[in-house]
């Protein structure tokens, strides 16, 4: 189910219900109310006259909605749209249950439903920590963390990661967190950002010859290196897929009681 199609829809009919209200059924409805009062000479009780103004139950819903779905569209499809994170893959950065934020205008404005740019913003920068729809199915929001631009040169060998032939660096944290004792918790340098990743020794992992990324394309991976399935498996996303870059963490829920003890920046 496309939300944005259904919102957009909803947002259209009660518009054009609403307007049609306006221009021509409420002109009719006091014109009748006018020639009643008219043939009663002024004595026209209220009950008559309430019923005579009274909108029809459509006109009635579209005047309350309207409003309040358009501002929805607004604020969902060109400024803020909040996600829940369904898999593991970006551990140790967002866990299941995670409640995200995402910023829509960071890389540019949308439209909802065809999601052509209409207006340049900014470009997705290595480190970025970004939504997408899936390029092998487009209904489906993936996120992951940018890292390769148009043009870098990806390797990813033994766990180490190359970009552009330089190795990135990490730096051990923790052997077998708490959160997850068959990890290594490393600090990773990804352009200007710093991160926290995981490793499992004793899985080998992919294994990824160097690829080039095309224009107007990314290459992502999750945080959780060897549990995310990301563009070492499936290739580059292509800039159209593009929805926004996630900036926080508002809520966390796994079920239980809503949790607001770990809203955070996203880094």
């Amino acid at each position: 189910m496309d939300f944005s199609l259904l919102l957009v829809l909803a947002v259209v009919i009660s518009g054009v219900v609403y307007f049609i209200d306006v221009i021509w059924l409420r002109p009719k409805r006091r014109e009748r109310l006018a020639k009643a009062e008219e043939a009663a000479a002024g004595n026209l009780d209220a009950p008559t006259q309430e019923k005579l103004l009274k909108e029809p139950w459509p006109v009635d819903y579209a005047r309350s909605f309207f409003p309040v779905l358009l501002v929805v569209l607004v604020v969902r499809s060109f400024i803020v749209e909040p996600f829940q994170i369904p898999s593991g893959s970006m551990r140790p950065t967002l866990e299941v249950g995670d409640f995200i934020l995402v910023n829509k205008f960071a890389y540019g404005l949308r439209l909802p439903v065809v999601h052509n740019r209409i207006l340049e913003v900014g470009e997705p920068e290595r480190g970025d920590v970004m939504v997408f729809r899936f390029p092998d199915e487009p209904s489906v929001n993936f996120i992951k963390r940018v890292v390769g631009l148009p043009g870098d040169r990806i390797r990813y060998e033994d766990k180490q990661l190359y970009v552009n032939g330089e190795l990135v660096t990490k730096t051990l944290l923790e052997e077998g967190p708490d959160a997850s004792p068959q990890e290594l918790l490393l600090e990773e340098q990804l352009g200007s950002v710093r991160h926290t990743i995981y490793n499992n020794p004793r899985d080998p992992g992919p294994q990824m010859r160097e690829v080039e990324v095309p224009e107007g394309h990314y290459f992502m991976m999750g945080d959780n290196r060897d549990h995310s399935n990301d563009s070492r498996y499936w290739g580059f996303v292509p800039e159209e897929n593009i929805v926004g870059r996630a900036f926080a963490v508002w809520m966390h829920w796994d079920g239980g009681l809503p949790s607001f003890n770990t809203v955070r920046r996203i880094e």
